[in-house]
């Protein structure tokens, strides 16, 4: 008996690892040049154990003929600040890539992102958000059913505007832009900034984190924790001082559905926020910044010109 079930494990191994998804890495790092910097200066608040070290795992489920990269197990928020090549517009953008609050695709919705801000002049800071990973526990989510994902982004647009001189920014064109769970950290940072969800540890908590303006992608969990159709998520309490907001999403979005940018859209409009929002027929989820047959990848040009007619950066 022992010499058939060793020949079994060892094909049943041998079967893991040629159907393994991608390779796996230790912990994500920057292109050379780059340099993350944690955002807490000690423990993050409300932290919780995550199962295992952090892990950059390389997917090959293509997008655009390419795989992308997703980070999961962190517990170790960081930014990563790309300087913008040639012209200096003052404009930064804190990026916030998606993936469920559970894991962060963070080159196609994340360091891809920064090559094409950098390239128009903008700052891009890179937020690796605290998130579980895939499947783990225990469970994160959107705020409120856990904090964490909001009080990183608070803390990093305190940052931001705390180092605004010494990094040639405006303090006051700092914007955010996210990705399906990033696109919903977009509104929540967007609607609670009034008071952070921690307790201050230093002066960067004393500068705002009202992001200036905000560009959520086919963001999610905009109808959560509602018992009516078509009602926004009461933890995302849009009132007039939400910040000038675009949001793009395709029709057809298998994962997100489009009602999530429709009810977002329409509190905004209520409440009088300067909004624009471009839904498209197909285009489907997760696209990133890459150029499919879908003219809905052509969403960049767009957030440039909006940034113009906000006035956020000129000709």
């Amino acid at each position: 008996m022992e010499t058939v079930i060793k020949p079994l494990i060892f094909a049943l191994f041998l079967a893991l690892e040629v159907g393994n998804p991608g390779a796996q890495t230790s912990a994500w790092q920057p292109s050379p040049g780059h340099t993350q910097v944690p955002i807490w200066q000690g423990a993050p608040p409300d932290a919780r154990p995550v199962a295992g070290p952090e892990v950059a795992t390389t997917v090959n489920e293509l997008v655009a003929g390419r795989p992308w990269i997703e980070v999961g197990n962190v517990s170790r928020p960081t930014m990563t600040v790309y300087s913008p090549t040639g012209r200096n517009t003052g404009v930064a953008v804190v990026v916030f890539p998606g993936g469920g609050y559970e894991i962060l695709a963070i080159d196609l919705e994340g360091t891809e992102v920064c090559d094409w801000l950098t390239s128009r002049g903008v700052t891009c800071v890179l937020l690796k958000y605290r998130v579980p990973g895939e499947g783990k526990f225990p469970k994160s989510g959107a705020y409120p059913k856990s904090p964490a994902a909001l009080e990183d982004a608070q803390r990093t647009l305190g940052l931001v505007r705390f180092h605004a001189a010494e990094w040639r920014i405006d303090p006051h064109k700092i914007g955010v832009l996210g990705f399906s769970a990033g696109g919903h950290l977009v509104a929540a940072v967007s609607t609670h900034f009034k008071k952070r969800l921690y307790r201050a540890v230093d002066a960067a908590d004393k500068e705002s984190c009202r992001p200036d303006f905000g560009v959520a992608l086919y963001p999610g969990h905009m109808l959560e924790n509602t018992s009516q159709n078509f009602q926004l998520n009461p933890y995302v309490p849009v009132t007039r001082e939400t910040p000038p907001t675009f949001i793009v999403q395709a029709e057809d979005d298998p994962v997100d559905s489009v009602q999530n940018s429709l009810v977002y859209y329409a509190a905004l409009r209520r409440s009088n926020v300067p909004v624009e929002m471009h839904l498209y027929a197909e285009g489907g989820h997760a696209f990133g910044l890459r150029r499919t047959k879908f003219p809905i990848t052509e969403w960049p040009q767009l957030v440039e010109s909006w940034l113009r007619t906000i006035g956020m950066t000129s000709e």
